[in-house]
């Protein structure tokens, strides 16, 4: 975490969280959700449901992405957030809090650019590669497949099956915090 982040959160510790203005999709790309994306729909849809999710802006300022990818983290309750200086910037996830990114020397990579250690690889009904890692569960992104093919060919990864609905609480994480929040309200 950024120590001016840290700074900021010494000085005003009571500032509210924020839910539902978020999102981290698939691809490991940050969407922003004002209040007009989040009136169309959930960021994401759950597995079983119907509908159209409505992720909202996608964020592409790189300078932006490397600070929330340094300030990104997860509360007690498996809750994954931004902290945004004071505020608690809770995230949606459209899959898990982690994004996969293969490179050619057998490295995985989050999408926030942190070093992950494979311990388990896992396979949806609907073929989405799961990795289990030190770092926690992510999906690999759609763009490294090949390599991702390679690893399993050649014996690397060897994955299990594993139904897409039971991920959140297998590796205990909230898809939607702004949901759950909702919930308990």
């Amino acid at each position: 975490m950024d120590e001016i982040v840290k700074a900021a959160m010494a000085k005003w510790p009571n500032v509210p969280h924020c839910y539902g203005w978020l999102g981290l999709d698939a691809r490991g790309q940050w969407f922003m959700r004002d209040d007009r994306a989040q009136a169309a729909g959930p960021f994401a849809l759950l597995p079983g449901e119907r509908g159209q999710p409505s992720k909202g802006s996608w964020l592409r300022h790189d300078k932006l992405i490397d600070f929330i990818g340094r300030n990104y983290a997860a509360d007690g309750d498996g809750q994954w957030f931004f902290q945004n200086g004071p505020q608690r910037v809770y995230v949606e996830l459209e899959a898990c809090p982690w994004v996969w990114r293969l490179q050619p020397d057998g490295e995985v990579l989050s999408h926030t650019r942190l070093p992950a250690r494979i311990t388990e690889s896992l396979l949806d009904e609907e073929g989405h590669l799961y990795l289990v890692t030190d770092l926690g569960v992510g999906r690999v992104h759609s763009a490294d497949m090949a390599l991702a093919a390679e690893a399993v060919d050649s014996g690397r990864w060897q994955p299990q099956d594993i139904e897409r609905a039971s991920l959140p609480a297998r590796f205990g994480f909230e898809p939607s915090p702004q949901r759950r929040r909702q919930a308990a309200t």
